[in-house]
Parts: C-alpha cells; sequence; structure tokens
C-alpha cells in the first residue's frame, strides 16, 4: 500500500529522539503475522464466494434466498473473483520489502489490485442498487452499503490520482483506506459471531449496526496505522 517511505539517515546526523526502527528480521516477522491475519480474516468470506460460484456453476436448486443471483449472475461473479483478488494480493502490500521502489513487485501488483478494487466496489454498488434486498435487510443497511462502498470506490481513485502526482505518501493512505473498506466483510464476520452470542436472530436493526461496525472498526485501525506512521 506504500504506506511507509523509506528516509536515509546517517548514524552522524540521525536525532537521539528518533525511533529507532527494528531490527529487519523483526520486521519481516511482523510483516509475516500481518500477511497471514488479513488473508485468515478473508477466508470466511472467500470461502463463501467460492460456494457461490459452484453453486451458479452447477445449476443449484434456485430457492428465494439465491434468486436474484441467477437471475443476474455478472456482478457477484465479477465481485467474487475481483474481492478475492483483492483481499489476498493486497495482504502482500504490507510487506516492505516487496514495496521497495527496486522491486517491481509493488507497481505490478498495483496495476492488478487498482482495478480489482474498483470492480469490487461498483459491483457492490451495481447489487445494492439493482438487486432486491435480501431478507434481513432495511433501509439502514442499504444506505451503510451505498455510503462505504462509494468511500472505497473514492479512495481508490483518489490513491490512483496521487500516485500519478508522484505522492507516493497519501498514494497509500487511500489505498489504505479503500483496502480496509475492501476487508469489512471478514470483520463482518467477527461482528455477526459476537451477535450470535449476545442476541440471536439478530433483528433488521442490529444487523445494520453490526454490518456497519464492520466497516468502522476496520477505517478506524486504518486511521490509527496512518497516524502512527506520520508521528515516526
Amino acid at each position: 500500500m506504500g504506506l511507509y517511505m523509506s528516509m536515509t539517515v546517517t548514524d552522524q546526523d540521525r536525532p537521539s529522539t528518533l525511533p529507532q526502527k527494528p531490527p529487519a528480521p523483526a520486521r519481516a516477522a511482523s510483516a509475516k503475522w500481518v500477511v497471514a491475519a488479513l488473508i485468515l480474516l478473508s477466508a470466511i468470506p472467500l470461502a463463501a464466494g467460492v460456494f457461490r460460484l459452484s453453486q451458479l456453476a452447477g445449476g443449484a436448486e434456485i430457492t428465494p434466498a439465491n434468486a436474484r443471483f441467477f437471475a443476474a449472475p455478472l456482478p457477484v461473479v465479477l465481485h467474487i473473483i475481483s474481492a478475492g483478488v483483492y483481499a489476498v494480493l493486497g495482504a502482500f502490500q504490507f510487506v516492505p520489502s516487496l514495496r521497495r521502489r527496486r522491486n517491481g513487485w509493488h507497481r505490478i501488483a498495483g496495476r492488478i489490485l487498482i482495478p480489482s478494487g474498483l470492480i469490487v466496489a461498483l459491483s457492490g454498488l451495481w447489487m445494492t442498487l439493482f438487486y432486491p434486498w435480501p431478507a434481513g435487510d432495511g433501509v439502514i443497511l442499504y444506505g451503510l452499503r451505498l455510503f462505504f462502498g462509494s468511500a472505497m470506490l473514492l479512495a481508490i481513485l483518489l490513491g490512483s490520482a496521487a500516485i500519478r502526482q508522484r505522492d507516493f505518501v497519501r498514494h497509500g493512505h487511500w489505498m489504505l483506506r479503500g483496502y480496509a473498506i475492501g476487508m469489512g466483510a471478514g470483520t463482518q464476520v467477527l461482528t455477526g459471531m459476537v451477535a450470535s452470542i449476545v442476541a440471536d436472530p439478530p433483528t433488521e436493526l442490529s444487523r445494520a449496526l453490526l454490518m456497519g461496525a464492520g466497516w468502522v472498526i476496520n477505517l478506524a485501525v486504518a486511521e490509527w496505522i496512518i497516524r502512527r506512521a506520520g508521528s515516526r
């Protein structure tokens, strides 16, 4: 995501109050944990997406829960495939060694991630606007999906504009925000698990609040990372 910019400072010129970077092995180990956590977070939504694709490909029985997908399969197919690429490939953008300019990984991955993220946002907005509402949805959740889908689209577009202006820091910030929103489905699994313990079955209002909480939590973490990086 291009979040951290490198700066060459000699030991002689380095202020005594400047925070020291952790050793390279520690940073590499930390990056591995981040990648593993992000892939694990997306595992259940991706598994659900694969199951949905198998239903569409195998001609499963049409029910009220899946009829909208059979009626217009292209948006959901694009959404699932692009979300899988975006979630998994995007996780590796948090590895510092892969973000170095000498390594072409970051640029090549970005050329895949930006279109994938745009497809995720646009297909999600299309499904929100034109698919019939599933059972349990309501006006609040409808509004939240439109808001966060639009926010993800805007973040990726702003990140793309920033990189064209060679503003690497702002590019990283906006791409991180877009990725955080895109990973909302994974966090929503966790908030849903908490809800099933506290109040089951969920109401229309509680479902909307829990779904919204998934996006808000991810954005809060993203903003914390951005502020923490800026303070260094």
